[in-house]
C-alpha cells in the first residue's frame, strides 16, 4: 500500500539492431504490434456469417450435389450476446464458462483496438456481450438474443469419420458463398494444407534481466477467432502456446489478461475484470510477438504486471519461497495516471466505507466500488520493468499477509491507511501515532522487506532499502533474513494477533527461541 511514487529508473533503451537479428528464427519478432491501436474498435458493415447453419448446409450442396441430402447438418452453437445488469451477472456468465467478448463478431472491424462499447448501451453500464454456446445452454435471467444458429464442424466430431465429407473444404466454400472470400488463405491453398492450428510466443524484454534476452510472457490466455469459431490456450511460462483447433482464414488475435496462475488483470475502458489487449489479425499458423518498452503503454504495462504476478506465485511454492499463497481470484487493477497503489483486497471481502473510497481514489472511486479490485497498481511515473515489477511484487506480499491475518484485520489495516492519506496530505502511512498505526507497522514492514528481497534476487546488487525512510522499519526483517530467519518462518507468525512491532517481537520470540539473541539486538536497534 505504498504512498505517492518516488522513485523512477532509467528507461529502457531501444533493441539494437544486431540484438533483433540474433532473435530471428527463435519464435521473436520485435516489429509485430508496433502500429496496433489500442483503444476503441471501430466496426465497419456487418457481414453475413459463414458458419450459419443454413451456410454450411448451402456449401455442401454446391461441393457435394449428390450427397447432401443425406447429410444432417445439425445446429451445433448459438451465436448469442448478453447483457448483463451489473459485475455480478457478467461473473455469473464466466463463472458458467463462457468466452465473452464485447464486441459483435460478424462486423467487419475497420480499426482493431482493446475494447468496444455500444452506443446504444450507456457508457456507465456494462455493454453487450456475445458469445457462443451450445444449443442446449441453460440461459439464466440475464438479458440475451440469439443472433444465429451455427453449425461449427469440430463442434459435432461424432458425424465426421465416415461421411465423406471434406469438411475443411465445405468450411472454405461457405466463406466464398457468403462473400468473405478475402479473409481466406491464398487462392492457391490445397486441400491438404489448407488448415493450420495456430501456435506461437509471446515474450517481452526486461532490459534489466536475462540479459537484455527476451523471455515469456507467462500464463496469459491468448485468445483468437474467425466469425464465431473460437480457440484459446494459455502459454507456458516460457511464453509458447498451441491451439487445439485448425483454421484457414484470416484470425485476429488477443491477449486476455485473465492467467492460468489464478489472478486477473483489469480493466480496460470497459467495465469487465480481465483486460484485453489485441494483437491484431493475422494468419492460422499463429502469432508471435516480443513487447518492449516501446511498444504501446497499456500492453506493456500489463505483461509486466502479467509476470511480475506469475512468479510470485510461483514463487510461493513450497520448494521456494514457502510463503502463503495469495487467494485465488486476484483482482489486480493498473492506473496509469495514478500515484498510489494499494492491497484494498475488496473482492475478497475487505469492507471500506464509500467515503474513504472517494477520498483516496478520486474519479475511480465508482469503479472500484462497482468492480471490488483487491489490488489496484497506480503506475504514473513508473515506465520500466524494474519499478512496476518491484510495487507489482509489494502489493502480492500483502495479498499472503491477508491470507494469514483474515479480512477484520485488513478491514482496520485498510481504514488506516486511507484515512492517513486523507488527513495527512497525500502520505499513506501517516506518523504511525494514529489508532491503527500497528496494523501498518507490520503490515508494511512486511511488503517492503518481501519486496526488496524478490527486486535482489530478481537484479542483483546490494539489498534494496525500500520503505527504509518510513517511521516504521522493515530492516528488521532484513537483518533476520541475513541471519537465517527465512521469510517463510516471518509471515508463519503473521496472524490476526500480530498488530504492533510489540506484540510481533513476542511471536517472534515464541516461535523461534534459538533465534532470541538475534531478535532482541534487532529489535533493540530499531
Amino acid at each position: 500500500m505504498r504512498g505517492r511514487l518516488t522513485m523512477m529508473l532509467a528507461i529502457l533503451v531501444l533493441m539494437s539492431c544486431s540484438k533483433e537479428d540474433a532473435y530471428k528464427g527463435r519464435g521473436i519478432d520485435f516489429n509485430y504490434g508496433r502500429e496496433l491501436e489500442h483503444e476503441m474498435i471501430v466496426l465497419g458493415d456487418r457481414l453475413e456469417n459463414p458458419y450459419k447453419t443454413e451456410n454450411i448446409s448451402k456449401a455442401i450442396r454446391s461441393l457435394y450435389p449428390t450427397k447432401a441430402d443425406r447429410v444432417d447438418v445439425k445446429t451445433t452453437n448459438l451465436y448469442v450476446r448478453f447483457l448483463p445488469a451489473d459485475d455480478r451477472q457478467y461473473d455469473q456468465l464466466i463463472e458458467m464458462g463462457l468466452e465473452l467478448v464485447d464486441h459483435p463478431l460478424d462486423y467487419d472491424i475497420v480499426v482493431d483496438g482493446d475494447w468496444y462499447h455500444d452506443p446504444d448501451v450507456p457508457e456507465e453500464d456494462v455493454t453487450w456481450q456475445y458469445a457462443v454456446v451450445s444449443p442446449d445452454f441453460q440461459f439464466p435471467d440475464i438479458r440475451y438474443e440469439i443472433i444465429d444458429e451455427c453449425h461449427i464442424s469440430e463442434n459435432n466430431p461424432g458425424t465426421r469419420a465416415d461421411d465423406g465429407i471434406d469438411w475443411a473444404a465445405v468450411e472454405r466454400e461457405a466463406y466464398m458463398l457468403t462473400g468473405n472470400s478475402d479473409r481466406l488463405l491464398e487462392a492457391g491453398f490445397t486441400k491438404a494444407s489448407g488448415k493450420a492450428c495456430p501456435s506461437g510466443r509471446i515474450t517481452i524484454v526486461d532490459e534489466h534481466s536475462n540479459g537484455g534476452k527476451p523471455f515469456g510472457v507467462a500464463g496469459v490466455r491468448v485468445s483468437c477467432n474467425s466469425f464465431v469459431k473460437f480457440a484459446e490456450a494459455y502459454t507456458d511460462r516460457d511464453g509458447y502456446y498451441e491451439m487445439d483447433k485448425s483454421f484457414s482464414s484470416e484470425l485476429r488475435y488477443r491477449l486476455v489478461f485473465k492467467n492460468q496462475s489464478g489472478f486477473s488483470i483489469g480493466f480496460n475502458l470497459v467495465m469487465v475484470p480481465a483486460s484485453v489487449s489485441t494483437l491484431g489479425k493475422s494468419g492460422p499458423e499463429g502469432v508471435n510477438m516480443t513487447v518492449t518498452k516501446e511498444s504501446e503503454t497499456k500492453l506493456y504495462n500489463r505483461c509486466v504486471v502479467n509476470n511480475a504476478a506469475y512468479d510470485y506465485i510461483s514463487r510461493c511454492r513450497a520448494e521456494d519461497l514457502s510463503l502463503t499463497t495469495p487467494p485465488n481470484d486476484i483482482r489486480i487493477w493498473i492506473f496509469n495516471k495514478l500515484g498510489a497503489s494499494s492491497a484494498v483486497m475488496l473482492h475478497h471481502g475487505a469492507i471500506l466505507e464509500s467515503d474513504l473510497i472517494k477520498s483516496y481514489l478520486g474519479k475511480f472511486a465508482p469503479l472500484v466500488e462497482f468492480f471490488l479490485p483487491d489490488l489496484t497498481l497506480g503506475l504514473d511515473e513508473r515506465n520500466d520493468y524494474r519499478s512496476i515489477y518491484s510495487v507489482t511484487c509489494h502489493e502480492l506480499a500483502h495479498t499472503s499477509h491477508f491470507a494469514k491475518a483474515g479480512t477484520e484485520y485488513w478491514d482496520k489495516y485498510i481504514r488506516y491507511i486511507i484515512e492517513s492519506f486523507v488527513l495527512q496530505g497525500g502520505e499513506a502511512y501517516g506518523d504511525g501515532t494514529r489508532t491503527g498505526a500497528g496494523y501498518c507497522e507490520v503490515g508494511e514492514m512486511w511488503a517492503y522487506y518481501l519486496e526488496s528481497k524478490m527486486y535482489k534476487e530478481r537484479y542483483g546488487g546490494s539489498f534494496p532499502s525500500f520503505g527504509t525512510s518510513y517511521w516504521f522499519y522493515p530492516q528488521i526483517f532484513r537483518y533476520l533474513d541475513e541471519r537465517g530467519l527465512s521469510a517463510s518462518q516471518i509471515l508463519a507468525v503473521l496472524d490476526s494477533s500480530v498488530t504492533s512491532k510489540a506484540e510481533l517481537k513476542s511471536r517472534l520470540l515464541l516461535a523461534y527461541p534459538h533465534k532470541r539473541t538475534i531478535i532482541e539486538q534487532v529489535f533493540s536497534r530499531y
